[in-house]
């Protein structure tokens, strides 16, 4: 219980070393921007130029830049439907970055089959791998690792926080100093992350106290976590595995893996069983 592996499967995972040396899954938190500077190599100065916005649509294929005679056809990056073309030849791994999405700096890695919509905003250090889709409106804030296969959705903000892997917040999310595994969040999920009047998140799981050192702590979120539209998590909520929550519920602390989380009658309602 509160291990690394009882949230997430990590084999394989390009950010697996996040969680060397920690005892408790939360601990994480504050390796990731030592983490990120250790292991970030930013690739995009010549996409910026001088500028942060980019100008217009650019293709990037096996590190060569292509600004004109391109086709495009939509589809998902995450599910390698979405093509590029050039005289009839599909670039494989091609990446998109539309004209008018913002690179803020040039702390910035991109991984391979990346799609980058007009008006998303990037600062850096903030590393993207592969097949990742960053939609319009986006908006990451720094100290940010998204791994391969994830969407960062429309108005989706994320600060301090780490997708490990196929993680969706498709739409209206909010991810401060969080950790998601392959969770999928509704439409206006928000993962709260600062208390108002405490100095640090302390977590009470089953009578026992954990003082985390963390100001700011938003949640974990397990691999096949799913969250109903406009779910707020208190700070400090940790979710295990495949634990699903109904629309518009308010939900904080431990809930372990398997649980269903309703609500009836204005009180929280955990289901044991699937």
């Amino acid at each position: 219980m509160l291990k690394t592996d009882d949230f997430f499967d990590l084999e394989g995972n390009p950010f697996v070393g996040l969680f060397y040396g920690i005892e408790h899954v939360w601990e994480a938190l504050k390796n990731i921007k030592e983490y990120i500077n250790k292991n970030i190599k930013p690739n995009v100065s010549g996409l910026r130029g001088n500028a942060s916005l980019i100008p217009k649509t650019l293709v990037i294929h096996e590190g060569r830049m292509i600004d004109s005679d391109f086709d495009i056809e939509p589809g998902d990056a995450t599910k390698k439907t979405f093509l590029v073309k050039v005289h009839g030849e599909v670039l494989t791994d091609a990446s998109i970055i539309y004209g008018g999405a913002f690179l803020m700096d040039d702390c910035i890695q991109l991984g391979k089959g990346i799609v980058i919509e007009p008006g998303a905003l990037i600062k850096g250090p903030t590393i993207i791998l592969d097949n990742t889709e960053v939609r319009q409106g986006a908006y990451i804030r720094g100290n940010v690792m998204v791994g391969k296969g994830c969407v960062v959705g429309h108005d989706t903000e994320m600060k301090s926080s780490v997708m490990l892997g196929g993680s969706k917040a498709g739409h209206f999310a909010y991810i401060g100093d969080s950790i998601l595994g392959k969770a999928n969040l509704g439409a206006g999920t928000k993962l709260a992350n600062l208390k108002i009047f405490e100095p640090e998140v302390v977590l009470r799981v089953k009578d026992k106290q954990f003082k985390t050192g963390l100001r700011k702590f938003g949640a974990i979120l397990g691999d096949g976590v799913e969250t109903g539209c406009n779910t707020v998590t208190m700070p400090g909520t940790l979710l295990e595995k495949r634990v699903l929550v109904y629309p518009n519920v308010s939900i904080k602390g431990y809930h372990p893996a398997d649980t269903i989380i309703g609500l009836k009658q204005n009180q929280i309602v955990r289901h044991m069983e699937r």
